[in-house]
């Protein structure tokens, strides 16, 4: 388990509160999805094709195309349930794209670092909702559990490619994980 101790969120009183719960959880899994997808572009777009980068390149895409199953899983579970994405989903891509082009540029272990601390946060974050989901939602719970599976082996892979030897990785990972958190709050909400 990483160093975020997410808590469950207690449920919301009233007939709409299990709804409304829900709501927020598919928006800001779908926003992270999103987010991920995009990361992984910029990343692409650093590293794709340049010389000697074609390992790093084929894991990259095997990663990106993993998130992009999960975004679409939640952009169906978006339209099922009639809850409309984050209003902020323009921004978190574009700043998505730019944190993984970055991270790219400064090297590939700045841009295994960069998967580690997003993957990281977005563990406890999924630990946390399938603890919540587990009594009121078991199918959902079990799906998220699965992502959560596919978040660890994201990070995994990236620790063993060096992730955690990056210049500069401790002080990277964790401005990254503090936008992580920011942007899962806001997500919520927004």
């Amino acid at each position: 388990m990483s160093d975020v101790h997410t808590r469950p969120v207690p449920p919301r009183p009233g007939a709409g509160g299990q709804a409304m719960r829900l709501a927020q959880i598919l928006r800001v899994d779908h926003a992270g999805e999103l987010a991920a997808v995009h990361i992984y572009r910029g990343q692409r777009a650093v590293l794709d094709g340049a010389a000697g980068r074609a390992a790093i390149g084929a894991q990259l895409a095997r990663m990106e195309e993993q998130e992009a199953r999960h975004l679409a899983r939640f952009e169906a579970l978006l339209n099922e349930t009639r809850t409309r994405p984050t209003l902020l989903a323009p921004v978190w891509r574009a700043a998505a794209f730019a944190l993984g082009a970055g991270t790219a540029l400064l090297g590939e272990r700045a841009a295994h670092a960069c998967t580690d601390a997003v993957e990281s946060v977005i563990e406890d974050h999924y630990a946390a909702q399938v603890a919540e989901l587990e009594s009121q939602d078991p199918a959902l719970a079990t799906e998220l559990s699965g992502f959560r599976d596919d978040e660890l082996a994201h990070q995994q892979e990236a620790i063993e490619s060096g992730a955690r030897d990056a210049p500069f990785g401790a002080l990277l990972s964790a401005v990254i994980k503090a936008g992580c958190r920011a942007a899962i709050k806001i997500s919520e909400r927004l």
